[in-house]
């Protein structure tokens, strides 16, 4: 964490400072008249900040060059050391702020961020923030939600550490069952999760840092500020990180290059625009998930199931590989128009593409023994997979009390895989897909979709701004396809999705809202990849949802309480068909209801605690056909897959001069994992801890910080969810079983994430 010193005689080291999401810092600085307005710009260009209250510059006795004045809301803000935010919105929002994220380790993801959540039950399958991991989320899962970056959609959850670095988070904040209307979300029935990139600083300087850790873990980060442009009111920063590390089970090793980039121009009426790019290229081992056999194998006996070394093997960890280059790019910008009008733009594009690599030995020779010809490889490659889009929302200021706004909203997404296989080379490594592909022509399938989208939205303010009232509706339209070198099929679809919130403050302490919309998922371009390639393409999943939330805070506690309820049709969820891939399917309606508690405690002597929960009832409300048994499953009124009843969580921080520390518990109960409800996962426990200590600067370091940092202190061997949906636990699983050196057998039921062992991330970090 940057800390800032006083210094007598220092002239003009501060400066004003606008931190996203109503986290803002506001230093009184003669030179700069024009703060407030860069200020009010933030402000203005991100929805999300108006859910807390701004800091004002304070104005007491005239002072001298000489003395400086410093505002802080942040802490003022945050209780139970940034795991906790004041907010004002009229529906449920829950946010990390930037102190804690600089008390996590740097490798640290968005998901490993929000772990603590009460709405929220986060699986991770690496510590070293490799890839990202899976959500559940009031019994609904991360293809459920809007991922954004900004305000714009980013990767999906397994490979959220792809878009940015944490160093250049500033927070993550999650509306579970909510998004904004104006927002660029199909699928957001359980919510949107909104990471908020660094704002690039005023003056000139940078932050670094280094980490090592278990499982040879070696972390380099490196960010460069530009500073203030001259008078052109543009400043920028670029972010470089290296990490390699080995994983946790098994052979094998992981790398990972990291670049941002973002440049900023603020105008003094307001109006902003902001670039902000990413690049990321990886190689990683795909993780051999095991079925529940596997798992108590390796619970009782110690065997695990990862990747050999063992070149001659079909599971030789070098045969297991996923490489991948993704860019992300998103440019908002608000501009402050005449006559009360303004205009904002929000365009945004991701391209990626790359390869993963299994084995592709048959599971027997036909007889029963085991494949004894040359090994397999195959290969799920993803020729191109795009996704580009804008908003476009004219806004008008009717009066003090009332603002509408009316929008368009496009987005086209594509993807072309192909499946080629071939024999792999004789030291073990893949042959090159792209070759196989060009030779081979192999069966191969494009899909996609194109969206069109208009919305019109009104935000008013009565009563002195304590009655809040947002009323918005927007209508998709979408035209889907999928195309195999055959035939090609496509499909027409149009969704009607209202919004009425309503917020009222009682006084300084007290605060109720209700919230109701309706949300849509359809299957994503890849998802619709997997799809047969007929006419029967899955129905788009609905979802009606009703919120009812109180609020309270005071100068020592921060709390908010949340009912909700669900009515979801055409549930659509996904099987793992491995290869770090999934194939969806729909099993009817669901039912959920539930509450979600957060508290967090200002700091009190130093201490700050946070403690949450969430109760779900989810039912499933339609019988489902098995296709593998040709079965009708008798499920309807038995408890919804991946909805674990009880959530819990607790969080302690710490902090004394430039001590600090902070300890995590999370809870998750026992849960369903197949729709016949005869496979289940019982419940966990996973833990984190982390201390340091800020030094004093020394000539160029600013802020020498130290920290280390922990997860699973126990070591407990524990699953933390389910890779997918299955019908029941008889079927026969969807991929082969790997197993270190052993040939390949078939499995049943389901296939799970399990909690990485013990791992310690030691770092030194420093702002200059």
């Amino acid at each position: 964490m940057t800390r800032y010193h006083r210094t007598p005689g220092l002239r003009n080291r501060l400066q004003a400072m606008s931190c996203l999401a109503g986290v803002v810092c506001i230093a009184a600085w003669p030179e700069f008249p024009a703060a407030a307005a860069t200020q009010a710009a933030a402000t203005a260009h991100h929805p999300t900040p108006a859910t807390a209250p701004v800091a004002r510059p304070q104005t007491t006795t005239p002072r001298s060059a000489e003395d400086i004045s410093v505002v802080s809301s942040r802490q003022a803000l945050n209780g139970g050391g940034g795991m906790m935010r004041l907010e004002t919105a009229p529906h449920t929002v829950q946010t990390v702020a930037k102190e804690y994220i600089e008390m996590r380790a740097p490798t640290s993801t968005a998901l490993d961020l929000i772990k603590n959540l009460p709405s929220v039950s986060v699986s991770t399958p690496d510590t070293a923030g490799m890839q990202g991991g899976m959500i559940q989320v009031r019994g609904l899962t991360d293809l459920d939600m809007g991922l954004m970056i900004d305000g714009a959609p980013a990767a999906a959850a397994k490979y959220m550490a792809e878009d940015i670095d944490s160093e250049n988070l500033e927070e993550v904040n999650v509306t579970p069952g909510s998004s904004a209307t104006d927002l660029p979300v199909m699928s957001a029935a359980g919510g949107v999760m909104d990471e908020r990139s660094h704002t690039a600083s005023h003056k000139f300087g940078g932050l670094m840092d280094f980490s090592y850790g278990t499982n040879n873990l070696s972390r380099e980060f490196l960010r460069l500020e530009s500073g203030d442009i001259g008078n052109s009111g543009v400043r920028s920063y670029i972010s470089f990180s290296h990490t390699h590390n080995r994983p946790w089970m098994g052979a094998g090793a992981n790398d990972r290059q990291h670049l941002d980039f973002s440049v900023q121009k603020d105008w003094e009426n307001g109006s902003t625009a902001k670039v902000f790019l990413s690049w990321n290229n990886e190689d990683f081992i795909i993780d051999n998930y095991p079925t529940a056999q596997e798992f108590y194998k390796y619970k009782h006996t110690g065997t695990g199931y990862g990747r050999t070394a063992d070149p001659t093997s079909d599971n030789y960890w070098k045969n297991n590989n996923d490489h991948w280059n993704q860019v992300f790019l998103t440019a908002p910008l608000h501009l402050v128009l005449p006559a009360r009008f303004s205009f904002d733009l929000q365009p945004y594009f991701s391209f990626g593409q790359g390869w993963d690599a299994s084995p592709g030995n048959p599971i027997d020779n036909g007889a029963g023994g085991p494949y004894t010809g040359p090994n397999l490889t195959n290969f799920f490659l993803q020729n191109s997979t795009r996704q580009v889009g804008a908003v476009a929302k004219l806004g008008y200021r009717i009066d003090p009390h009332n603002e509408v706004s009316a929008g368009y909203w496009y987005e086209n997404t594509y993807t072309l895989q192909s499946y080629p296989s071939g024999q792999t080379n004789p030291d073990g490594t893949p042959p090159s897909p792209w070759e196989l592909y060009k030779t081979t022509a192999p069966y191969g399938q494009d899909a996609g979709y194109e969206l069109h989208s208009l919305f019109v939205q009104d935000n008013a303010k009565y009563l002195h701004d304590k009655l809040v009232i947002h009323a918005g509706f927007k209508f998709v339209m979408a035209n889907s396809w999928t195309a195999d070198p055959y035939s090609r099929y496509n499909t027409n679809t149009t969704e009607p999705l209202p919004q009425l919130s309503i917020g009222y403050t009682f006084n300084e302490h007290h605060q109720i809202y209700v919230n109701a919309e309706g949300d849509y998922r359809q299957p994503s371009a890849v998802d619709m990849g997997w799809l047969p390639t007929s006419p029967n393409f899955l129905k788009n999943q609905y979802s009606i949802k009703e919120e009812l939330g109180y609020r309270y805070h005071d100068k020592y506690i921060i709390a908010d309480v949340a009912l909700f309820n669900y009515n979801v049709t055409n549930r659509i969820v996904n099987q793992y068909v491995g290869m770090n891939s999934f194939s969806p399917f729909s099993i009817g309606n669901q039912t959920m209801r539930g509450f979600d508690v957060m508290v967090a405690g200002r700091s009190i002597h130093g201490f700050s605690p946070y403690a949450s929960v969430e109760y779900l009832h989810a039912t499933q409300d339609s019988d489902v056909l098995d296709p593998y048994s040709n079965t009708l499953i008798h499920s309807k009124g038995t408890q919804a897959v991946m909805a674990p009843r009880v959530m819990a969580n607790f969080g302690l921080t710490y902090t004394y001069k430039g001590f600090f520390a902070n300890g995590n518990v999370h809870y998750t109960g026992p849960q369903s994992v197949s729709v016949a409800g005869d496979q289940r996962m019982p419940g966990f426990v996973t833990d984190t801890l982390s201390l340091g200590y800020h030094f004093s600067p020394f000539l160029f370091a600013k802020s020498p910080t130290f920290r280390l940092n922990f997860t699973n202190l126990t070591g407990s061997i524990v699953r933390t969810g389910a890779m997918g949906v299955v019908y029941s636990a008889k079927d026969l699983n969807s991929h082969p079983v790997w197993s270190g050196n052993l040939a390949p057998y078939a499995g049943y039921g389901n296939s799970f994430m399990v909690e990485p062992r013990f791992s310690m991330t030691g770092t030194i970090s420093t702002a200059f």
